[in-house]
């Protein structure tokens, strides 16, 4: 039995939590905020629940896995994501690929060589990746069973890396350049899929994901951290709430436990399961145990993009919102040629941008007031926005704030009209409030840059390593490969459980 520390309480914290207290080890998760989840976590306000992060995820066999494995698959209901795709020049549900595909056909006729081109590209790729969705991963068996989940990774793998290895370096923008005419709106359209220039070994993913395993959990996803908090108790781990780990405490190159709140807390392992960039910039007791080369290249890698959003609590009732949005979530692309993602200083970004409205209450009418409704609105934001939102100036920054909030309500009601009547509660989020809630450097949704050409790991976009340069201090998070998000979360929980033994 050994004694371990996890930083942490997001769907890796918490999943690693789990694994290892059932194995009867003694573990110690310590969460800043109040209340478990991190980026996987939910909130009430004025009896109406919203998201604090993650709407939904992909991978439900991974996910199935891990809440038998934990005993809590009972306890957690899902839902498959509901989406519309809005703009000027089309409008439809995205159920199917080929939903998407005669959506697109019909909006630009004229550009049928390049969509026919296009669309073969996105066939191949996701041919290829199809053998490995709704599945669990073989890193969440053992012996044989493990050897059994590997094989479709052993049979369709060298085709898998030879397409792969076709696109390596590449785009989605680079991809759009390809097929369609720049400054077009058929090439805003492709530019802008996923991550702004998402590396295209994502792609066949975001399409198999968006028509055959994308998830709501019913309940919201507070419910899914919660029960796998109750879990992490019931078999005798200790959460401590509100509790910030203050250092990484280190002797002989080793971890051997943290500060938190001027306590010491002595540990075989620690499992970091929070932000890769803090853990070694700020929490480590010895910055020298890394090299520093090493350490340069985690002060400079980029992150992932962060999002804005706009919570709303409404008067109107479900079935009159859902007589607006027609599903659960709809994608609004303007498909405007004038917007460069790139640029901090666009002081009109947001009133340009595609966007999107996610209904919680239409999910799950539980999740607001009898006879009212929920709504949320999304845009992805650039990187330090506006001098990183204005930040270290309160008045300015909250005037900013408002300010987008009252632009992304505006534009809404193209969507939902009347929408601004209707506002009961509203409230809003910048990147900064995600960076202060969930540790994660400038708000990042989805672990490192999603761009193959700001790559931190070196090797596959898909490699996922939980070894650091201290012994025994362990990635328990998303950041554990180059792609971050729920599956990677899960995969680094279930590395550190079997590293550890």
């Amino acid at each position: 039995m050994k004694k371990i520390v996890i930083i942490g309480s997001g769907i890796g914290g918490l999943t690693a939590a789990c694994l290892l207290a059932k194995k009867g080890h003694r573990v110690t998760l310590f969460e800043s905020h109040s209340a478990p989840g991190g980026y996987t976590a939910g909130f009430w306000k004025k009896g109406f629940y919203f998201e604090s992060g993650t709407l939904a995820y992909e991978s439900s066999g991974v996910m199935d896995k891990t809440l038998a494995d934990i005993g809590i698959a009972d306890q957690v209901r899902r839902i498959r994501k509901k989406d519309r795709w809005v703009s000027p020049y089309f409008d439809f549900e995205f159920r199917t690929l080929d939903d998407f595909k005669t959506a697109a056909r019909t909006a630009f006729p004229e550009s049928k060589a390049g969509l026919d081109g296009y669309f073969a590209e996105i066939d191949k790729l996701s041919a290829v990746m199809e053998p490995f969705i709704l599945k669990p991963m073989p890193m969440q068996f053992a012996g044989l069973k493990a050897l059994r989940a590997t094989l479709p990774y052993i049979l369709a793998g060298p085709k898998y890396l030879r397409i792969q290895k076709a696109y390596k370096g590449k785009t989605v923008l680079d991809m759009a350049d390809t097929f369609f005419p720049k400054g077009t709106p058929v090439h805003r359209l492709f530019a802008d899929i996923g991550y702004p220039e998402m590396g295209m070994e994502g792609l066949g993913g975001f399409f198999l994901t968006m028509t055959k395993d994308y998830w709501h959990v019913a309940d919201g996803m507070q419910r899914l951290a919660d029960a796998l908090a109750a879990k992490f108790q019931d078999a005798g781990g200790t959460l401590k709430l509100r509790s910030r780990v203050d250092k990484i405490l280190t002797a002989g190159g080793a971890a051997v436990g943290i500060e938190s709140g001027g306590v010491r807390f002595e540990a075989d392992f620690v499992i970091s399961a929070c932000d890769y960039k803090s853990t070694f910039l700020n929490l480590l007791d010895n910055p020298a145990l890394v090299p520093a080369a090493q350490m340069e290249k985690i002060r400079r890698a980029e992150v992932s993009e962060g999002v804005f959003t706009v919570y709303l609590g409404l008067s109107t009732p479900n079935a009159e919102l859902e007589r607006s949005m027609k599903a659960y979530s709809v994608n609004y692309s303007p498909l405007g040629g004038n917007i460069d993602f790139a640029d901090p200083g666009d002081a009109d970004y947001f009133a340009k941008c595609g966007f999107g409205l996610h209904s919680l209450s239409l999910i799950n009418p539980a999740l607001a007031p009898e006879g009212k409704s929920s709504l949320m609105i999304q845009a992805m934001s650039p990187y330090r926005w506006q001098d990183n939102w204005h930040k270290g100036d309160r008045e300015a920054y909250r005037a900013l704030k408002d300010k987008v909030r009252e632009v992304l309500v505006e534009r809404a009601e193209a969507i939902v009209p009347g929408l601004r009547s209707a506002i009961e509660f509203q409230d809003a989020a910048t990147p900064l409030t995600y960076e202060r809630y969930t540790g994660n450097t400038d708000g990042a949704t989805s672990a490192w840059s999603w761009n193959p050409r700001k790559k931190f790991y070196e090797g596959g976009m898909s490699k996922m390593t939980v070894a650091t340069p201290v012994r025994n201090l362990l990635i328990g998070s998303c950041w554990v490969g180059q792609i971050g998000g729920i599956p990677s979360a899960i995969a680094a929980a279930y590395l550190c459980a079997k590293k550890i033994g």
